[in-house]
């Protein structure tokens, strides 16, 4: 069972001002509260922590990545190519 620890007038400031603002931050940001095994966890710490890439950072980039995969245009947007595919280059002639 959980207990609380004891009321300090600090700890009280830190839970009004968290019950005043927790609809404020639910709405700016979001958690996707997932696990993964540790071994992937510490690998992936290892690598952020050497090239000064922040978790943040990581998952932008990943779905940009993954974006990019789906969407022709911001994969050429994104790798900075701006030739036309054949697929499009046939669109074109049709109209």
């Amino acid at each position: 069972m959980v207990t609380r620890k004891e009321d300090t007038p600090q700890r009280l400031a830190n839970r009004k001002y968290e019950e005043k603002n927790k609809e404020k931050r639910k709405a700016t940001s979001g958690n996707f509260q997932t696990m993964i095994p540790r071994e992937l966890f510490e690998k992936i710490n290892a690598f952020l922590k050497e090239y000064g890439y922040t978790k943040v950072e990581l998952i932008q980039a990943g779905y940009e990545e993954l974006l990019a995969r789906h969407d022709t245009d911001f994969a050429k947007l994104k790798d900075g190519y701006d030739d036309f595919f054949e697929r499009e280059l046939e669109q074109f002639k049709k109209k």
